[in-house]
């Protein structure tokens, strides 16, 4: 048993920093052809983000693994693939569901992560991509990648999910976290501008974290930024001005 679960967490692992390699290659690439030369000047610094992703994502697949394990061997996880076996009006309800849980689990540990020590210690990492690029995502020290690692793979002994479904919570993860670092805005400026943009993070509200730092801690919505009054609009690149 010991063996087959350490198998599953390596596999995990594996999964994981495949998945990161090719979302953020891709959204690098692509900056590469949208906006050519922004990234000029940060090969070191990328070379630093792509080697800490790569051990978040061992540390993201350790969990990630258990999981997987207990859901095919054992059955302990609320993942269910009979389409079925809730009713469909769940499907959307839960991916937002999951959404926003890990939303509020990320705001305020993010917030947690800016108090002076913690910051120090572990957060400083992430915050030493001056400016951070598409390689950014994960670029975390192991003690907040393991913050990160614990949230989805415990929603769902909690939570009922098609397992397409939290498929699609993860592409979202990965989309959002990636694009949020990239440098430039690639949703349009009616979007970012216009009223859905005033509750979705984009890069251009992120951008503005980054630059501020004491704002904007938000991964997906500004829900709990524009409660907490911590919403500092957005940050001015690509046109796209606060």
């Amino acid at each position: 048993m010991v063996a087959a679960i350490l198998l599953s967490a390596l596999a995990m692992s594996v999964i994981v920093g495949a998945r990161y390699l090719l979302a953020s290659g891709g959204f690098a690439l692509a900056t590469h052809l949208r906006q050519p030369g922004l990234y000029r000047g940060l090969e070191r610094q990328m070379g630093r983000e792509v080697a800490w992703s790569l051990l978040s994502a061992l540390i993201y697949g350790i969990p990630a693994g258990v999981v997987a394990w207990g859901w095919q061997a054992r059955g302990w996880t609320r993942i269910y693939t009979h389409i079925g076996d809730c009713p469909l009006w769940w499907l959307p309800v839960s991916v937002l569901l999951y959404l926003f849980v890990h939303d509020t689990w990320f705001y305020w540990t993010h917030r947690w992560m800016h108090g002076p020590r913690l910051f120090r210690i572990a957060h400083a990492v992430h915050h030493a991509s001056r400016p951070p690029t598409a390689w950014a995502a994960m670029s975390f020290h192991p003690w907040e990648a393991l913050t990160g690692a614990l949230v989805i793979p415990a929603l769902v002994f909690l939570i009922p999910i098609h397992v397409g479904a939290l498929g699609l919570v993860l592409t979202i993860m990965t989309v959002m976290g990636v694009s949020n670092h990239m440098g430039w805005e690639m949703f349009p400026r009616w979007l970012v501008r216009g009223p859905i943009g005033g509750w979705l993070i984009t890069a251009s509200h992120h951008q503005r974290h980054h630059d501020q730092y004491r704002c904007n801690y938000g991964l997906y919505f500004r829900l709990w930024d524009r409660l907490c009054g911590t919403d500092r609009g957005l940050g001015d690149f690509d046109g796209v001005k606060a």
